[in-house]
């Protein structure tokens, strides 16, 4: 571990990872048995960079993420009900069960999405901020997503723009190594992620995503940056995907050695044993945070059944106007 923290922090860490992981977990499960359908992106193996990036974000910051978002979401402060019943298709659902898995929205917690299209959240970001700049509004605008996005058109026109207008954007790539099912090295000719976002004269960094202390680090020197008005910061956090790219996938590109030894290094497991190391953990401690998570997902699985549909006659809401019907 990079670096310490109080126990109360510290312990607030651990518990949020393990409230992920659970959830992800059940969804899992969930999935299997039918509950939650379409498309499901699992962000198991990453929660270090979900926990250490929003604690070191504002609540009043502005946050656009990936499809695999549910660990962005309930961090940012979505209830773990409405993620839930999102998943559910149900109309508690924090987009009234429209979204499902990949399209996570909730104003009120200035979380922006869940994005379904690779690179899709870059652009919106610029746009934020831009919008902030004009209205002298100091706020950072972190933008989540994965290393596959570096190659998408999207990813350059948004790094141009923000470093050209100075914008308060802070770049927060989660290199997990592969865009789908497609290993770094086989769909960049640069692989050094840094080197690319720095030809845009923008400060970048790199930091250990699966040490959450380390994220946390990070992140709180590249938003103070954002935040004084020095323009863009890029930052990537390496990272690894436990579980396949999504529910359909086969999961035949990796080498089941190195997926094991990435596991060696498992976020949860890692900083719970510094955390007993440094006297701050007891196996009392510990299972009364995982219980906790436990009963969170539960709870939430109760409200998510609970959760009626959206009726038909409301099939055309916030799709068209009264006015545009013929």
């Amino acid at each position: 571990m990079s670096m310490t923290c109080d126990k109360p922090v510290c312990l607030g860490f651990l518990a949020d990872m393990l409230r992920i992981r659970r959830m992800e977990e059940k969804a899992a499960e969930l999935y299997g048995t039918g509950k939650i359908r379409g498309f499901l992106h699992l962000y198991i193996g990453e929660e270090a960079v979900a926990v250490g990036a929003l604690h070191a974000l504002d609540i009043g910051d502005n946050i656009v993420a990936t499809y695999r978002e549910h660990g962005h979401a309930l961090i940012r402060g979505v209830s773990m009900n409405a993620i839930m019943a999102e998943m559910f298709g149900k109309r508690d659902g924090c987009s009234r069960g429209r979204g499902g898995s990949m399209h996570l929205f909730d104003r009120t917690a200035r979380f922006f999405g869940g994005n379904a299209i690779v690179g899709g959240g870059l652009p919106l970001t610029v746009g934020l901020a831009l919008a902030d700049k004009m209205q002298g509004i100091r706020r950072v605008n972190a933008c989540f997503f994965g290393e596959g996005a570096m190659a998408e058109g999207a990813f350059h026109e948004s790094m141009n723009l923000a470093a050209l207008w100075k914008l308060p954007v802070l770049f927060l790539c989660e290199n997990n190594f592969y865009a789908m099912g497609t290993a770094l090295a086989r769909s960049e000719s640069q692989t050094d992620l840094c080197a690319k976002a720095a030809s845009y004269k923008v400060p970048v960094m790199k930091a250990d995503g699966m040490d959450v202390l380390a994220v946390h680090e990070a992140v709180q020197h590249a938003a103070q940056q954002v935040r004084a008005g020095e323009g863009p910061f890029f930052l990537e956090l390496q990272t690894y995907r436990f579980r396949a790219h999504s529910m359909y996938d086969p999961d035949l590109y990796r080498d089941k050695a190195e997926i094991e030894q990435w596991k060696k290094r498992d976020p949860i497991d890692g900083f719970a044993a510094h955390l007993k190391q440094e006297r701050m953990l007891t196996d009392t401690e510990w299972q009364s945070i995982d219980g906790q998570a436990w009963q969170e997902v539960e709870a939430a699985i109760a409200f998510a059944d609970a959760s009626e549909w959206e009726p038909v006659e409301a099939l055309t809401r916030d799709v068209y106007s009264p006015e545009a019907r013929p």
